[in-house]
């Protein structure tokens, strides 16, 4: 394993030794940096396979952020994503640093859950005390939960419930949680974060003065975040016109059959082609990002949209599901073309702060609470920062980030009951 710590940063810390943190500790400021806290490079003896944790900011020695699985997984992503993280946990004014984690290596090889339990046990002195991890691309939440519980670790939220007053009732709530059953047929834990992609793209709606009828959208992938954000769109009423997974993109101007399309998907976020219902048109998978809609949502990967297809662009807004899906010179191109970018960090955000809602015990496993306060934040959240964008020509992101630099002050210690 190879350490690199950002030279400014004192006391040295490493994977080998770890200063004790207290269980109750107040959390120093949230500040922008630079560069990251500490990045640490693992290579799996077995695969080749290489690994990486960046921790961008601590907060109260905790930082949090899913792990990522993707051939072609680079440092330098990680660190974007890391970055991003900070910003939403900011943003969320929740009482924790950001994180990221990512492994370079193909989530269908068949040695891709030992790659990953490699990785883990590698990560140990981190995930045991600093780091809260979580799903992320090539990575569902029942997977790596199962890594953990191999571990000895319970679940990935492990870090914040060992902080517990009791860990073990914290455990049992947040199990709870995840597995709530809500309408549809799926997980609470599996739809939060697109509950809030779709409230986002609703509030955008709202400040336009559009009904959700007279509203198209089209969603670049359809896995966990993507697929729920498409489903709670389609059941408020906007029409969905277009989806894009791995095989290509499908098109119908009358709306698509969401959950008839959800039910096709297969583990890896992708549709059945030979059962798709009639009336469904065909498109080359790049064709969603230059399809005519109002809102584009890309949910898939990141840098998705850059300066090469930024021009393809039609909508009237991007919604980012997917952390980092726009490269910072696609939407400065975006932006003078009058197309604003509503940024991860406030959109996608809501996964990561339902889950230390949840951990705080601020929610718990009935699925309406959660949904009911995520609805009204992300609304207001939304709503400020496309006021911002209409009245005075400050992007969503550069509103959003005056957030994070500034978030509300926590007062006194952070305790897990």
């Amino acid at each position: 394993m190879t350490i690199i710590q950002n030279p400014g940063d004192t006391p040295q810390v490493t994977a080998q030794t770890l200063p004790p943190i207290p269980p109750a500790l107040a959390p120093t400021p949230a500040v922008r940096r630079s560069e990251p806290y500490l990045r640490l490079l693992w290579t799996d003896s077995v695969t080749g396979a290489v690994g990486y944790l960046v921790v961008h900011t601590l907060r109260g020695g905790l930082a949090t952020g899913g792990t990522r699985m993707r051939a072609g997984c680079t440092l330098s992503e990680v660190e974007d994503l890391a970055s991003g993280m900070a910003d939403k946990t900011a943003t969320f004014d929740l009482p924790v640093g950001g994180a990221k984690g990512g492994i370079d290596f193909d989530p269908k090889d068949p040695r891709a859950v030992e790659v990953l339990e490699r990785f883990c046990e590698a990560m140990r002195p981190w995930i045991d005390q600093h780091w809260v991890t979580a799903e992320d691309l090539g990575v569902p939440q029942h997977l790596i939960d199962a890594v953990f519980d191999k571990l000895g670790l319970g679940q990935s939220y492990h870090a914040a419930i060992r902080r517990a007053d009791d860990p073990a009732a914290t455990l049992v709530r947040v199990r709870k949680g995840l597995n709530a059953a809500v309408e549809g047929g799926f997980l609470l834990g599996d739809v939060i974060g697109g509950y809030g992609v779709a409230h986002a793209c609703l509030a955008a709606a709202v400040s336009w003065g559009r009904v959700p009828a007279a509203t198209t959208v089209a969603i670049q992938g359809i896995g966990t975040m993507g697929g729920a954000a498409a489903y709670y769109l389609h059941e408020a009423g906007m029409k969905v016109t277009t989806v894009a997974d791995a095989a290509g993109t499908l098109y119908c101007a009358d709306g698509l059959d969401i959950p008839a399309l959800l039910d096709l998907r297969d583990g890896y976020g992708e549709i059945d082609r030979t059962r798709l219902p009639e009336g469904i048109e065909q498109l080359p998978r790049t064709a969603v990002i230059a399809a005519d809609v109002d809102i584009l949502v890309p949910a898939a990967i990141s840098y998705a949209i850059n300066p090469d297809n930024s021009f393809d662009v039609r909508a009237r807004i991007v919604v980012e599901a997917a952390n980092a899906a726009t490269t910072p010179e696609a939407e400065a191109m975006l932006a003078a073309r009058g197309i604003a970018v509503l940024p991860d960090f406030v959109a996608n955000a809501g996964a990561v702060a339902w889950a230390w809602w949840l951990l705080l015990g601020q929610v718990d496993d009935i699925p309406e609470n959660s949904f009911d306060r995520l609805r009204t934040i992300m609304h207001s959240k939304v709503a400020q920062l496309l006021a911002a964008w209409t009245d005075h020509g400050v992007t969503p992101r550069d509103t959003g980030h005056r957030w994070a630099d500034d978030p509300a002050p926590i007062m006194g210690p952070v305790i897990i009951s």
